[in-house]
C-alpha cells in the first residue's frame, strides 16, 4: 500500500473559485507539450497526448475525485497529479474563474514524457533529473464561474493650453456685433466686443497652417480693471456667456439674421473680473479661418475694448 503524505494550502483568489463548497464535474484540457485532453489509464493515472479517452473528474469543497470514485491526490515526491483507490482526495483544488485547474493557489503544472505511446503524466513539480518535461496549465470545461470584466480604463486627460498669452496665440482679426432688436442691419467691424441681452459678438480667427498638428485652445480673459494699462470693461449681471463655434466665418456684412449656423455650442461661462477661462480645446484648425460667437444668457451686460496690452482682454486661440 502506498504511503500517503500530503500537504496543500487551501489558497483563494478574490476573483471566485469553484470547489470550495459546490460540488460539480468536469473534463480537463492541458494546454503545453502536445496538449489535448486529459484521460486516464486504468489505474487511475492522468495522462495526455496518448490518445485516451477523456476522464470526467468532480470536485468538492476543494477535493477532486474522478469518475470511479478514486481520490484524486499529488503523491510524494514527484508531486504527480493521480486518483487512487482508497485515496482520501486532497484539498487545495480550485476552478478559477477562466476555468484554470489551480492547486494551492497556482495554476502551473508540469508535463513530463512516459515511455508509453508519448503520453505525458502530470505534476505540480515534477520528478528530478526527469528530461522533457514542460510546463502545462490544465482548464476545466465545466465549473467556472467566469471572470468580472475588468474596470474600464480611465479616459486620458486631454491636453488643453493654458488660459494666458504666452507661446503662440492668435488675435481675431474680425469682431462683429449682431443685434437682434435689428435683425437685418449690418453693424460693421468693431474693435469691441459688446455681449448683452441684444447684441452679441462673432470672432474671426485666421489659424496659420504653420499650426499643423498642434493643439488650439479657445480663451477668453477678464482681468481685474486695476490690472489693465490700455483697455478698459463694463460688466453687469450674471457673467453668464454662451459660447459656440459657427459653421462658417463671419463677414463685415454679417447680421443678426444671416448669422452662420452653430457647428458646436460650447455651453455657458460666467466670466467674473480677475480670471481667465479655458472654453474648448480642439485639434487646431490649421491653415482655415474659423468664427465664434459669443451671446449673453440671464441680465449679463459686457462691453470691453479687446486689448494684448497688459494685461490681455477678449477672446483668443492659444497654441500649445
Amino acid at each position: 500500500m502506498k504511503v500517503l503524505i500530503m500537504v496543500l494550502a487551501l489558497v483563494v483568489g478574490t476573483h471566485g473559485l469553484m470547489g470550495r463548497t459546490a460540488s460539480c464535474c468536469f473534463g480537463l484540457t492541458a494546454d503545453g507539450g502536445p496538449g489535448g485532453s486529459v484521460g486516464q489509464l486504468a489505474d487511475g493515472h492522468n495522462r495526455f497526448g496518448q490518445g485516451l479517452n477523456a476522464a470526467s473528474y468532480c470536485i468538492d469543497n476543494g477535493a477532486i475525485t474522478d469518475s470511479s470514485g478514486r481520490g484524486c491526490i499529488l503523491t510524494p515526491p514527484t508531486t504527480q497529479f493521480q486518483c487512487d483507490v482508497g485515496a482520501t482526495p486532497a484539498s487545495g483544488f480550485s476552478v478559477g474563474c477562466d476555468g484554470r485547474l489551480e492547486a494551492n493557489g497556482s495554476t502551473k503544472f508540469v508535463a513530463c514524457p512516459t515511455e508509453d505511446n508519448g503520453g505525458y503524466n502530470i505534476y505540480t513539480a515534477g520528478p528530478a533529473n526527469q528530461q522533457g518535461c514542460v510546463a502545462i496549465t490544465l482548464t476545466a470545461d465545466n465549473c467556472k464561474t467566469g471572470c468580472p470584466a475588468p474596470p474600464p480604463a480611465p479616459a486620458p486627460t486631454p491636453k488643453t493650453c493654458p488660459p494666458e498669452l504666452t507661446g503662440n496665440w492668435e488675435y481675431p482679426h474680425l469682431i462683429v456685433p449682431v443685434d437682434s432688436s435689428k435683425p437685418d442691419t449690418a453693424l460693421g467691424t468693431s474693435y469691441n466686443g459688446t455681449i448683452s441681452s441684444k447684441i452679441s459678438s462673432i470672432y474671426n480667427f485666421d489659424v496659420p497652417a504653420a499650426d499643423t498638428g498642434k493643439t488650439c485652445s479657445l480663451v477668453f480673459l477678464l482681468p481685474k480693471k486695476t490690472e489693465l494699462e490700455t483697455s478698459d470693461f463694463t460688466l453687469s449681471g450674471t457673467g453668464a456667456i454662451d459660447f459656440g463655434m459657427l459653421s462658417s466665418a463671419a463677414t463685415a456684412g454679417t447680421t443678426y439674421d444671416s448669422i452662420p449656423s452653430t457647428a458646436k455650442d460650447y455651453g455657458v461661462t460666467t466670466v467674473v473680473p480677475g480670471n481667465a477661462y479655458t472654453i474648448a480645446t480642439f485639434p487646431c484648425p490649421a491653415g482655415e479661418r474659423v468664427s465664434y460667437k459669443a451671446s449673453a444668457k440671464d441680465n449679463t451686460c459686457l462691453n470691453y475694448f479687446q486689448d494684448y496690452n497688459p494685461s490681455p482682454i477678449g477672446l483668443y486661440i492659444t497654441v500649445c
